[in-house]
């Protein structure tokens, strides 16, 4: 596990080789065997890969998608609000293996915040996805994860750029 995590980089600029299915297939495992408080699996994930859908969600709000430029899948990540009152962190959780798990295939992957912005003065980024996708309205839209073939490969952070100042013992 630390070496995935001393390898994983987020990819904003993705080849424009398809995933293969076996691939979505392992994926898509991952993101079931997620844990969840009390086990209540409150998520849904919406897994896109036609293209002019992709371009669609691009426009959800007007900085941080450059990663649905080239992305060959996106993952949608909501859950029904009313069944946790922790999906976001439920959905957190599920979203980050999504992206080790890619790691893990030799895929790069880059988180799209979706939760609390905006699309434009009226309309939430979320809305505008549930418009996209058909997404009834009681499910909320946490994130966008991409997935794809990196464009270029890029190094992990070095050891020394870990910010260990951060790190307390016996307290704060």
């Amino acid at each position: 596990m630390i070496d995935i995590l001393r390898k994983r980089r987020s990819i904003r600029k993705y080849t424009n080789k398809r995933v293969e299915s076996e691939k979505v297939e392992l994926l898509k495992e991952a993101v079931l065997r997620a844990p969840s408080s009390k086990n209540i699996n409150p998520w849904e994930f919406v897994f896109v890969d036609d293209k002019e859908i992709i371009e669609k969600l691009k426009s959800c709000k007007p900085h941080g998608v450059t990663p649905l430029t080239t992305a060959p899948l996106a993952v949608v990540i909501c859950a029904d609000e009313c069944k946790n009152d922790v999906w976001v962190e439920d959905c957190s959780i599920a979203s980050i293996l999504l992206q080790l798990t890619a790691q893990t295939l030799g895929l790069g992957s880059c988180w799209i915040q979706i939760r609390k912005r905006m699309f434009s003065e009226e309309i939430s980024s979320e809305q505008y996805i549930q418009n996209v996708l058909n997404i009834p309205e009681k499910f909320k839209v946490l994130s966008i994860v991409t997935i794809g073939y990196a464009e270029t490969e890029r190094s992990g952070k070095s050891f020394d750029e870990l910010q260990f100042e951060k790190i307390r013992i016996n307290g704060f």
